[in-house]
């Protein structure tokens, strides 16, 4: 899965934040939006799309988009 394609998923997983306020350098934790629930969205998308795992504590680690993709391409 490129880049883009991840930015679009990732911004599928909030309701009311307009998808095109997502961008690759998009910092998702300063998002209005952004808590538990869409955090635990993120999760199972990644787990879906991607089969891999990734924790709350990876969210945290991350502060991009970008970041949170190239950590999960690198597991």
């Amino acid at each position: 899965m490129k880049l883009e394609e991840f930015v679009q998923l990732f911004a599928e997983q909030f309701d009311d934040t307009p998808a095109d306020s997502f961008t690759p350098e998009t910092n998702y934790r300063t998002l209005e939006e952004w808590g538990s629930l869409v955090a635990l969205s993120v999760i199972s998308m990644v787990d879906d799309e991607f089969e891999k795992r990734i924790t709350g504590a990876d969210l945290k680690s991350c502060k991009t988009i970008r970041e949170l993709y190239e950590l999960i391409v690198s597991k």
